[in-house]
């Protein structure tokens, strides 16, 4: 039988329930770093060019499909749990008609690397097997399977509570991850059956099968034994977090990003950053977020799928939500950019302003406590201190448009929908409901009146009430 081809699919294990995490959701479902377990092995699948991928459902199939039905995945259920090698079964009808290797991945092991899996399916096209395991060697193999050896090739795994003495000194265990000949493996799979104890069919059974029949079955260790780590509850989750943060951590400062404290910086795997950017501590950087060069974020910023240019200035505080900031601008502190807002450079927004679908020309700013939300602002406009473009009648949401040069006053309310022309002043304390030409002066608060001695007046009065 000839196992060389360099055809590649795979399948991922995700049926299991995951009782230890003590959750209504999925196992494969809880976060990593923004996001599922089971996102990792499929995104690895993909980037290795594994067609088709397969990923076996069960618990939660519904919402695990939900959850990965953009990942480009083929689905396959498991309605009874019957062991690993009953859940690869499952996939069978899946990879109907695929020749060549099968690489098994398990949805809660998120943090193998590409390289690991490439030299796992390096050799096991070099050596022509039937079964190439992915191996580690740990301090305290205690509740792993063993891996026993004869001439360098696997001769049988053996669980913890079958092992001899002498095997359960080896320190080589069992990851779970495999480089498998297709469509071989199932018809081993069915031969081996499930006539034990449990009535289940254990994958470990088709290495003796593999060997009765003349075929090889080979081990690569990985170097790291903490890729291979499976989660099973959330002190492992945790675990499984700071090492893909440090590891996230070390590939940007590498690439020339300064982290004050990489162990309180929580960058996720989407996340670009440019070179001679500073990360101060408490950061956290999500989604699709891309930084330039030479930014700097503060203390306790969040950013979530923003685009930032060069030289941007995030000050403490401040959360960014789907923005897209142009070069030079100051942000915070203690300030809100929510989706839709759009800074063209040089701007400033400062402490307690709040934008929401604001585009702001260069050099326009709110320095504080404002808010400017459905707004199409023109370029060196400047908002005083508790300006408010009212975009909201209780039913629909309506556009405050403002030219360019605009010196909008302090506690000015703009009622949309309103136009405000280029090089027009809105005088503090007005409420706009009309269209402001442009060059025109706005005033629309009452005249002020002064009432000569009326407080000294008032003062004795009270007096004598006394």
């Amino acid at each position: 039988m000839n196992f060389t081809s360099e055809k590649v699919a795979a399948v991922i294990l995700a049926a299991g329930k995951g009782t230890r995490m003590k959750s209504q959701r999925p196992k494969v479902l809880h976060p990593l770093a923004g996001r599922p377990l089971a996102a990792y092995p499929a995104r690895l699948a993909k980037i290795l060019g594994c067609a088709p991928v397969a990923l076996v459902v069960g618990h939660g199939a519904e919402a695990v499909g939900a959850a990965l039905g953009g990942e480009g995945l083929v689905f396959a259920e498991q309605t009874e749990q019957l062991g690993t090698g009953h859940a690869l079964l499952c996939a069978e009808a899946a990879l109907s008609g695929f020749s060549g290797t099968l690489l098994l991945l398990c949805g809660d092991v998120p943090l193998l690397r590409r390289d690991t899996l490439e030299r796992l399916l390096t050799a096991h096209h070099a050596a022509a097997a039937a079964v190439t395991v992915l191996t580690a060697e740990i301090a305290d193999p205690h509740g792993y399977g063993r891996i026993v050896r004869e001439q360098g090739d696997v001769a049988r795994i053996v669980e913890e509570k079958d092992a001899a003495p002498a095997e359960k000194a080896i320190r080589e265990i069992n990851t779970g991850i495999y480089a498998l000949a297709a469509p071989w493996v199932f018809a081993a799979l069915r031969r081996v059956g499930c006539n034990n104890a449990q009535g289940e069919y254990y994958l470990t059974d088709i290495v003796g099968l593999a060997r009765t029949e003349g075929h090889r079955v080979c081990a690569v260790i990985t170097a790291d034994a903490s890729e291979a780590m499976g989660i099973n509850d959330r002190v492992q989750l945790a675990e499984a977090a700071t090492i893909l943060r440090q590891r996230l951590n070390a590939e940007h400062m590498r690439a020339g990003v300064t982290l004050l404290d990489p162990a309180t910086t929580y960058i996720e795997p989407g996340v670009t950053i440019g070179p001679d950017t500073l990360i101060h501590p408490g950061v956290h950087l999500c989604g699709a977020t891309v930084l330039g060069r030479d930014c700097e974020i503060e203390p306790g910023a969040m950013l979530s799928d923003c685009i930032l240019a060069d030289r941007v200035h995030v000050k403490a505080g401040s959360i960014l939500e789907g923005s897209t900031i142009g070069a030079d601008c100051n942000i915070g502190p203690m300030a809100h950019l929510r989706p839709g807002t759009v800074l063209l450079g040089e701007n400033k927004i400062g402490n307690f302003v709040e934008t929401k679908k604001a585009r702001l020309g260069k050099k326009s700013q709110a320095s504080h406590l404002t808010y400017l939300g459905d707004a199409e602002v023109g370029e060196r406009v400047n908002f005083g201190c508790g300006t408010i473009t009212c975009n909201y009648d209780g039913v629909n949401k309506y556009v405050t448009t403002v030219g360019d040069d605009v010196f909008v006053g302090s506690d000015v309310q703009l009622v949309a929908p309103v136009t405000i022309g280029s090089g027009s002043l809105i005088g503090a304390g007005s409420t706009i409901t009309k269209d402001v030409p442009p060059d025109a002066l706005a005033i629309s608060r009452a005249e002020q009146k002064i009432v000569p001695g009326w407080a000294a007046k008032k003062r004795a009065k009270q007096k004598k009430q006394l």
